[in-house]
């Protein structure tokens, strides 16, 4: 985030630094609509970002473009229906179930114990638990849960020799232990798809038994063992590290912010009363949901969207050369005093009306055609997660203070939060 100039926060489309390919930060509404809507499929996934993500999901809908995404987002689109999202809330429910049980104990012994890990742990149980019918505390779903932690943490998504100096579409060369993580996870869903693909009619009603069933409308084929491992890798890669990032932010900001806690804890007794919290009360759970969408805003987990120039071509009057790298950066567009009153300032408010005067482009679960296709699901579990854990616990972040935001493969803390929680009477 360093290399960011200060007049990205302002301006429409700003240069970043100096580079043989030459790379272009995207702000405006216009501009960053004009990318990532593409009409003329100008615009594909960045190819450093295809190369980092490769080796653990392939060509899959997360980096694919072309007819060949067009055809896995049909697929897709299936298992993240509303009816889907219904079906998994129990499960959600029971990871979270969990983590309250776990952070009863913390309080009763007034542990300390890192935000960071307690987020990652509870999205992926709740991927977990969602797709696979498994907990986290399966040994093999646990095994996966460590290979992807050293993935984020090593993966060689920016290389800044590579990012100066390097030509356009030149291999990504990863770490030994990221290709060992990566087959590790690999290898471990493809034991959990195999015994279903045995036997079809035995599974249970979980996303990955969605995928499985999904079928190409213009062909009428399903995917291959290898397309679904891609795409099941993208569920665990996306509904795990994305939604743990915001939620890491989103109690780091109520640890400090005790009247926005104060806040949810009013609506979920106005909307729940004393009562469990079930999927029909979290859609009325409106301030909770603008919370989120607030800690979305300023701290986007996907700072930059990546893409890359196919041919030369114009944006915002400017020529952009075959090869450049065109960065539509949330960060700095959601940011940006030019488009969102009161830009640096947390106020879940200002999406009670969504159009009003001051508010800019929100795209932290993208734009246009690639859209998150777990948008709904990702917004359900967040205020399940917010809503039920603040219900319970105050939370302290003992390091707040000294907190910085990092660019990794997601939006994170440079260093890990370190917190203790005190039980509330619910």
């Amino acid at each position: 985030m360093s290399l960011i100039p200060k007049a990205a926060y302002s301006e429409s489309m700003t240069p970043l630094g100096y580079s043989r390919r030459s790379i272009i930060l995207v702000n405006s509404p216009e501009l960053c609509r004009e990318v990532l809507y593409d009409k003329d499929e100008i615009f594909p996934k960045n190819d450093l970002f295809v190369g980092a993500l490769e080796p653990l999901i392939g060509d899959s809908i997360f980096v694919s473009s072309g007819e060949t995404w067009r055809r896995q987002r049909r697929m897709v689109d299936t298992a993240f229906s509303h009816i889907r999202v219904t079906q998994a809330f129990d499960q959600m429910q029971a990871a979270v179930s969990a983590t309250a049980r776990r952070w009863q104990e913390d309080a009763a012994t007034d542990s300390e114990f890192s935000l960071d890990v307690a987020m990652s742990h509870l999205t992926a149980d709740v991927i977990c638990r969602t797709t696979f019918t498994e907990e986290l505390g399966n040994q093999s779903v646990q095994e996966v849960y460590d290979a992807f932690t050293t993935f984020e943490k090593s993966v060689a998504s920016v290389n800044l020799g590579q990012l100066i100096f390097g030509k356009p579409w030149s291999p990504v060369k990863q770490p030994q232990k990221v290709l060992e993580a990566c087959q590790t996870i690999r290898t471990i869903i493809g034991g959990f798809i195999d015994p279903r693909l045995a036997n079809p009619e035995n599974q249970p009603e979980d996303m990955a038994a969605a995928i499985l069933r999904a079928k190409d409308t213009d062909t009428g084929e399903s995917f291959t063992r290898e397309e679904l491992i891609d795409q099941l890798g993208v569920f665990f890669l996306a509904g795990h590290e994305t939604s743990a990032s915001v939620l890491i932010w989103v109690f780091y900001i109520l640890s400090v912010r005790s009247d926005i806690a104060d806040n949810i804890r009013q609506e979920v007794q106005r909307v729940c009363g004393d009562s469990a919290i079930t999927y029909e009360h979290t859609k009325h759970m409106t301030y909770t949901r603008n919370v989120f969408k607030e800690t979305l805003r300023l701290y986007p987990p996907i700072t930059f969207i990546p893409r890359v120039a196919n041919r030369r071509t114009t944006l915002g009057g400017k020529t952009i050369k075959k090869g450049a790298m065109v960065m539509v950066s949330p960060w700095t567009s959601q940011r940006n005093s030019g488009q969102w009153d009161n830009a640096n300032v947390f106020d879940p408010d200002r999406f009670a009306q969504p159009t009003k005067d001051g508010n800019g482009v929100f795209m932290s679960f993208g734009l246009g055609p690639r859209v998150c296709v777990g948008a709904a699901y990702a917004t359900t579990e967040a205020v399940l997660i917010i809503a039920t854990l603040i219900r319970q616990f105050n939370i302290h972040c003992h390091n707040a203070d000294t907190v910085r935001p990092v660019a990794r493969l997601t939006t994170r803390p440079a260093e890990q939060l370190r917190c203790t929680v005190t039980q509330r009477t619910v």
